[in-house]
């Protein structure tokens, strides 16, 4: 039988979420716990053990796309990281804004690192000792420097070349460059309020301590130009697509930016540990995706697709409210940015563009709302986060309405554009 034929019940992709968030909750592997997840789903829904394999293969087969350019996206990263260009650049943001304007530069620095190419998690580990530093000189609470690192990193992860903007790419047929800058506006808007939000919160909860201070002292760091070369060159080669018609894919435009950073920072040499050290990062990535896509694979042969459009077509609701209801549905049961972007793009993308929402706009909504749950307890950022800045589990529960309320300015500035405003202007 064709998997196109096969109509899983809402009940079994209900479930295979419930069975995915346990399983991550009790520290299964998460590529692990979405194919757990999705296997139950599929024989729970009414497919019979062969057809159930078979979505899920047909599943990861559809991220195989995504996987590439994100392990691609290793060298840059690595190059990025390993190099000290990422701690350069963030410590130039820094030290640029000063100790008075200490929280914005915090989430500046993170929103600009994410946004250069270097991973989420990665970023927000390279910010975190200089912001405690600087948190600790100006006696701010450890909880106003994680929310300032974190919504930063929520608004650089939708104007960058991350697995969550590629996969937005990938799956709505649109240039990479084209989601990264529809991000821009909504990245901005959540650096604002990320702000607004850690200035107030900037005496509550714990302070840093002088054993929480990094003593690590690193060798030579590139300059500020050269640090900034590498992300130069990849924006540039992409960019040639929009300006002249010149397709550069992110499988090559990505790590020939590494590349000519690792060159000009005269550390060729050095290239080949760059590199291992990118697929090293990125591959627990990659290995994510296959098992977002067996997940994927489930939720698309559901009956739960047909249930959620009734359900806005009954709220008499916008046909493009789709777009981040679904980044926002997926990132919370995935607890990932890039899972809930690949799921959400995957499964809904066919049935937003068959409604005429125009690819990009549903790109740049799907990519947006997926960061509105993408730091719960069941996802590694909330961990990561947590675990950067030496924080207590109680204190780290406290930030999670804060982040929520920054992932859905981010969305709902989005969908304003894309949405309410856009919608028209791209129909005309």
């Amino acid at each position: 039988m064709d998997i196109q034929e096969i109509q899983l019940t809402s009940f079994g992709t209900i479930l295979a979420l419930a069975v995915t968030i346990g399983l991550i909750l009790i520290r299964v592997a998460p590529a692990y716990a979405m194919m757990a997840g999705a296997l139950t789903g599929g024989i729970i829904g009414g497919a019979a053990l062969t057809e159930t394999v078979q979505i899920m293969v047909g599943g990861a087969e559809g991220m195989t796309g995504v996987v590439l350019r994100v392990l691609a996206a290793g060298v840059l990263a690595g190059v990025l990281i390993e190099s000290g260009a990422a701690k350069k650049i963030a410590e130039s943001i820094l030290n640029g804004l000063g100790e008075a304007k200490a929280l914005l530069a915090v989430a500046g620095a993170t929103m600009v690192l994410t946004g250069v190419g270097v991973f989420i998690g990665v970023a927000v580990l390279t910010v975190a000792p200089i912001a405690l530093s600087i948190a600790k000189r100006t006696n701010m609470s450890k909880i106003a420097v994680l929310i300032a690192i974190s919504g930063g990193g929520k608004a650089g992860n939708i104007i960058s070349p991350n697995p969550n903007s590629i996969a937005a790419a990938e799956a709505f047929y649109v240039p990479l460059t084209s989601v990264m800058f529809a991000g821009i506006v909504p990245a901005l808007a959540g650096v604002a309020v990320t702000y607004a939000i850690a200035r107030k919160l900037r005496d509550t909860g714990e302070k840093v301590q002088d054993h929480e201070l990094s003593t690590e002292v690193k060798g030579e760091t590139p300059t500020l130009g050269t640090a900034l070369f590498g992300p130069g060159v990849a924006i540039f080669l992409l960019l040639l697509q929009p300006i002249a018609g010149i397709h550069i894919d992110p499988l090559f435009a990505l790590p020939i930016g590494g590349i000519a950073g690792a060159l000009a920072m005269r550390k060729g040499n050095e290239l080949n540990h760059f590199v291992r050290s990118g697929l090293e990062k990125m591959a627990p990535v990659a290995i994510l995706l296959i098992g977002t896509g067996t997940l994927a694979g489930v939720i698309a042969n559901s009956a739960i697709i047909v249930q959620i459009l009734s359900a806005i077509e009954a709220m008499h609701l916008p046909a493009y409210f789709l777009a981040p209801i679904s980044g926002i549905t997926m990132s919370g049961a995935t607890g990932s940015t890039a899972a809930g972007t690949a799921v959400a793009g995957q499964v809904f993308a066919p049935s937003m563009l068959e409604m005429g929402i125009p690819a990009l706009a549903a790109a740049a909504m799907v990519n947006s709302g997926a960061t509105v749950l993408d730091h719960l307890p069941h996802g590694t950022y909330f961990h990561i986060t947590r675990g950067s800045v030496y924080m207590s589990m109680k204190e780290r529960f406290k930030i999670l309405p804060h982040e929520t309320l920054i992932g859905l300015v981010i969305a709902i500035v989005s969908t304003l554009i894309f949405g309410v405003f856009g919608f028209l202007f791209f129909q005309g």
